[in-house]
């Protein structure tokens, strides 16, 4: 199986890597680029669905709120934080299942970084639990992705050292009271350093290629 195109840029705002994003989406449909992910960080702003209330959003938010295309509820971008956005043909590619794809990688991709990290069956009539936690139950990275003819787009976002009191603002994934949590709060728990953004970059990446 090919490898993924990786992608680096630095901190792009979020309505610029949308539009990048759909003419990646088009060239991939078309044949035209290989399988990518593209990792990259945004300014501050809460993104959300169109399924999302409108009692899940922040009153006066001095951040941006942008409506967006993929599944899953509001969430955050900002800085700290690593986002990753997979633009792949799943009928070349697989899996079928690009969620549990994802999150699976980035379960790998902490254990290589010493941080244990699970994922969390939804039981019926719940809110998804869809991402990436810890075994106490925060969440330290959420997923949402939408797939047009086959191919994928959008990604996730992985807390690594962003403002987690921006959580307190608003609903998060659909889950009231939902404990966010980062990689630097881990690593003081455990008493040590916070990986650098170069090595997490390298660890997700090379987690989402071993499948």
């Amino acid at each position: 199986m090919a490898s993924l195109e990786r992608i680096d840029l630095g901190e792009v705002p979020y309505t610029e890597a949308m539009e990048q994003m759909s003419d990646w989406v088009r060239q991939r449909q078309e044949g035209l680029i290989r399988d990518r992910l593209v990792l990259l960080s945004h300014p501050a702003v809460i993104t959300y669905g169109v399924r999302t209330p409108p009692s899940d959003l922040p009153v006066n938010s001095t951040i941006p709120l942008v409506e967006v295309d993929r599944g899953g509820q509001a969430t955050y971008h900002g800085p700290g934080q690593l986002v990753g956005y997979l633009v792949v043909n799943l009928r070349e590619r697989g899996p079928s299942d690009v969620v549990r794809w994802v999150e699976n990688a980035l379960i790998r991709a902490l254990d290589t970084l010493g941080f244990p990290a699970l994922r969390r069956d939804t039981p019926p009539q719940a809110q998804s639990l869809v991402g990436v936690w810890t075994p106490e139950h925060e969440k330290v990275a959420s997923i949402g992705m939408r797939i047009r003819r086959g191919v994928t787009s959008h990604g996730f976002a992985l807390n690594i050292e962003p403002d987690l009191e921006v959580y307190s603002a608003f609903t998060a994934c659909g889950l009231p009271d939902t404990p966010m949590t980062s990689l630097a709060r881990m690593a003081a728990a455990r008493g040590r350093a916070v990986p650098g953004e170069d090595e997490v970059r390298a660890a997700v990446a090379s987690a989402l290629d071993a499948d």
